[in-house]
């Protein structure tokens, strides 16, 4: 029993690497049985899918698998492969980071969000609202984890403080009343005593009733019993309000990244993935069009999800909630201060920050106004005016913005000198608003390894004609009701992210959806963007996305609190996606019919698949 005990714990320890040697065995006879490209390409695509899943490798090193097996497998050669891990998709977030990563660097998303919790109050409710809110925004524009790592901190002060504020007003309440009781049975003691004939009072024993203070000892052990008996139950609600504000900081965090084509990666690897199969969509996923259709689906899952929370944790009481009919003046000014201090330590605004504020609002409208849809943009106008090619993209953009980063100063000259370094040398001139130095740190270059392993596969899978295959076997779903097959997905994908990343996640699945879709004559974005937006929808499991294992190291949560309040959230999201991709996403996209370039590429698809079986 002993032996078989210590072989288990040995493999236990040792299970990454007996995964990542096995594995490769264990599917070997896959290609070796059947000898066809497509094979070979399910090969590779099932062993980086079960990398991917054990992260028994780095994410980033598992995407480098292509550029060594597709090439000694004869299914592409090394230069294409290559070219697939530097596409305007990896551009795109290139310069979507810089920028987030400039706004980091001069603290401006820390401005913003005490400036929008100054604005939206400081009651329980109001309080979750207001980060929920403001964390929603800034991940739109920088990472998920970033923004959860900013703000659980500053919630978790504030509901401290918050709480040592209300037990300080409780104690003084509690004592003035006992004081007050006190007096009034003193006061009814000299009556009593003034009515008794026999008894005389000195003049120098009686004192103004202001000065009458009489100790009784059963009237401070009564007080401090209420005191002690409230403080359990204002620990243990504050207790309950930090597990709901630590979970709603990195829920909407998780469902803010999905409003803007930069806001996530799985959102990137759907635009990457849809221009490498579809190459002639006429850039129908851009940052206006990605917008349009998932900023309302984001406001509506947030909204649903404060409430959800603010059940769970926080209850409908109107009065504890949101303050109404309470006066508690006094926690809402403390409070109030405390914001207002944190605010004050950041200083005056700087050159810096207005700088990189003003950049990133121009880029935000040059993407807004590059393709809007209903008009010709300031790309089509001076540089797409053929209408045929995409000279300049929302990656074109991106890059050419971010820029300006490394050429704009951090100060404005002047002839009274720049300060000193932290070297204690004299600045001569001042520094840019980024160096080098600064994005080598801060930039995830995993993730950019990763679209490019995803871009990889989708080229493998169409020139193997593994994606013509997987469409062929899946035609029999045309029978079902796309608006079923939209659920099914949602379920499959949100029960799949749980345990595997969303962008490994995302870039197994929308090749393989992709070819289902040409093959039952299904609009690709009608399975494609449901399976994009499912992959965000991680909120049962620590593990499943950085921000959950923030929240629960930092909010004391337990797996069981946040399972309860993920799942409801999880069935609320699928039911929410489905809603926004048969409403405004269908008259958006013109789901409602099979478009030509979805099947141009189809039969390229089909006469390449027939030309590598000689059938042509």
């Amino acid at each position: 029993m002993g032996v078989a005990v210590n072989i288990l714990k040995w493999s236990w320890y040792h299970r990454n690497y007996l995964i990542i040697f096995l594995t490769p065995l264990l599917l070997l006879p896959l290609p070796l049985i059947i000898p066809t490209p497509e094979a070979r390409c399910g090969f590779t695509i099932l062993l980086m899918a079960l990398y991917w899943c054990t992260e028994c490798m780095p994410l980033a090193v598992t995407a480098l698998l292509p550029v060594v097996l597709f090439p000694m497998m004869g299914i592409m050669e090394s230069s294409a492969v290559c070219v697939e891990y530097l596409k305007d998709s990896n551009m795109l977030f290139i310069g979507g980071l810089l920028v987030a990563i400039a706004v980091e660097n001069w603290h401006l998303h820390k401005r913003i969000a005490i400036r929008l919790l100054l604005i939206i109050g400081v009651r329980p409710a109001l309080l979750m609202m207001g980060f929920m809110i403001v964390s929603a925004f800034l991940s739109m524009w920088i990472s998920n984890s970033a923004t959860t790592a900013m703000m659980l901190p500053m919630a978790q002060a504030m509901l401290d403080q918050l709480c040592a504020t209300e037990a300080r007003a409780v104690e003084r309440e509690l004592r003035a009343a006992g004081e007050d009781n006190q007096a009034f049975e003193l006061e009814e003691t000299q009556q009593n005593k003034e009515e008794l004939p026999n008894v005389k009072i000195a003049p120098e024993d009686v004192k103004p009733q202001s000065e009458v203070r009489v100790k009784n000892p059963d009237q401070d052990s009564s007080v401090d019993s209420e005191l002690e008996r409230r403080r359990i139950l204002r620990e243990e609600e504050y207790r309950q309000l930090k597990k709901g504000m630590s979970l709603s900081v990195c829920y909407s965090a998780s469902i803010g990244g999905t409003a803007t084509l930069t806001g996530t990666t799985p959102n990137l690897i759907l635009k990457g993935q849809l221009n490498k199969l579809f190459p002639k969509n006429g850039d129908i996923i851009n940052f206006t069009s990605w917008f349009t259709f998932s900023f309302p689906h984001m406001l509506i899952l947030l909204a649903i999800s404060w409430l959800w929370l603010q059940f769970l944790y926080l209850g409908f009481n109107m009065k504890k909630s949101f303050g109404c009919g309470l006066k508690n003046k006094d926690r809402d000014n403390e409070a109030y201060a405390v914001m207002k201090e944190e605010y004050r330590k950041l200083g005056r605004v700087t050159f810096a920050e207005v700088a990189v504020l003003s950049i990133f609002t121009s880029l935000v409208v040059l993407w807004f106004t590059r393709e809007p849809g209903f008009m010709d943009g300031w790309a089509t106008l001076l540089f797409n005016k053929d209408g045929t090619r995409q000279f300049v993209t929302d990656g074109t953009t991106a890059i050419f913005m971010s820029l300006l980063f490394f050429v704009i100063p951090s100060q404005l000259p002047r002839c009274g000198g720049y300060g000193y370094d932290k070297e204690g040398k004299e600045v001569k001139a001042p520094p840019p608003l980024l160096n080098w130095q600064v994005v080598h740190e801060r930039m995830p270059w995993n993730i950019i390894l990763l679209l490019g392993g995803g871009f990889a596969l989708a080229a493998g899978s169409e020139e193997s004609g593994l994606s013509t295959w997987l469409g062929a076997s899946l035609a029999p779903l045309k029978a079902i009701p796309p608006y079923a097959i939209s659920i099914i997905i949602c379920l499959l994908v949100a029960t799949f992210t749980e345990c595997s990343s969303n962008t490994a996640t995302t870039t197994l699945f929308l090749p393989i959806l992709a070819s289902m879709a040409t093959a039952i004559e299904l609009h690709p974005l009608y399975v494609m963007i449901p399976c994009v937006q499912a992959a965000s929808l991680a909120f049962m499991l620590p593990v499943a996305t950085p921000p959950n294992a923030i929240a629960f190291a930092f909010g004391n949560l337990r797996v069981l609190d946040m399972v309860k309040a993920g799942f409801m959230l999880n069935i609320v999201g699928i039911l929410t996606i489905n809603l926004s991709i048969n409403t405004w996403g269908y008259t958006m996209f013109e789901l409602h019919t099979f478009p030509d370039w979805a099947n141009t590429t189809t039969q390229a698809n089909v006469t390449s698949f027939c030309t590598s079986q000689n059938v042509l």
